[in-house]
């Protein structure tokens, strides 16, 4: 059983006039084998809500708490977080030049198990992710992310995602700058992870194409740094058809 909650998460960044608070107050629970969205105009909070939660320096946790199975997550380094179980595909993956797929998923893979993974299995583990997300095994052997196209980052998060098998995975915008057949073949990755058992997974997404092939539990709409709406997957439906515009409105009225 993997429960991930978020009560009243206030963050704030710096900017050259001072703080500047980016969530008010967003409160959400997401147990093990339910797969969340979160979606919303710009600047609402919803990528800030992911780095928070994984641990970035430049937000400022200012009220709240996450706990991932009752454990404080805020207290956490951010490797801890990771050895707890959470996992981060970044919308923009970064390059690591130097270092091989093969090394970094290693390494990963040791330090959340205690112990390295025998080489001989950990080789066809690893070809085997990089084939179920159509990326060619000399990959593994290529610098991470290094010259890869933005489709081969996508599937390569995917592809550690698979191999490092967390509790929670936390995705932000896996699916911009797809094309449809990646599209098909990232949403594919993401289901597999999800249908294990006791995992949880939180999308982050500005479209609703992704969500016709992972199916959410709860889509939640976020505005101002708050959660504005939460229900099921029609929600995005409604959103796909109608825009943002009266949940942004509803927003202006109250504050």
């Amino acid at each position: 059983m993997s429960t991930l909650e978020i009560k009243d998460l206030q963050v704030s960044v710096e900017t050259e006039d001072g703080p500047k608070e980016i969530l008010k107050g967003v409160t959400l629970t997401i147990k093990d084998g339910e797969t969340h969205a979160i979606m919303g105009p710009n600047g609402s909070g919803k990528s800030t809500t992911a780095y928070s939660i994984a641990g970035h320096p430049k937000y400022t946790i200012t009220g709240g708490e996450v706990l991932l199975d009752g454990e404080d997550v805020l207290a956490m380094s951010v490797d801890e977080r990771a050895r707890a179980g959470l996992f981060l595909a970044m919308q923009y993956p970064v390059e690591v030049p130097g270092v091989s797929m093969a090394n970094f998923l290693r390494t990963a893979k040791t330090a959340l198990d205690g112990e390295a993974p025998k080489l001989r299995t950990w080789v066809k583990d690893v070809n085997g992710a990089l084939e179920r997300m159509n990326l060619d095994t000399q990959f593994s052997q290529r610098s991470v992310n290094e010259g890869f196209s933005g489709g081969e980052k996508k599937r390569a998060e995917i592809a550690q995602l698979d191999l490092l098998d967390p509790k929670l995975a936390i995705l932000d915008e896996i699916d911009s700058g797809l094309d449809i057949d990646a599209l098909k073949v990232v949403s594919e990755g993401i289901n597999r992870f999800a249908e294990r058992d006791g995992k949880g997974v939180l999308l982050i997404t500005h479209y609703t194409r992704i969500l016709r092939y992972v199916k959410p539990d709860v889509v939640h709409v976020f505005v101002d740094g708050r959660v504005a709406e939460s229900g099921g997957p029609e929600l995005a439906d409604e959103l796909e058809a109608n825009g943002y515009d009266k949940y942004v409105k509803a927003a202006a009225a109250q504050a």
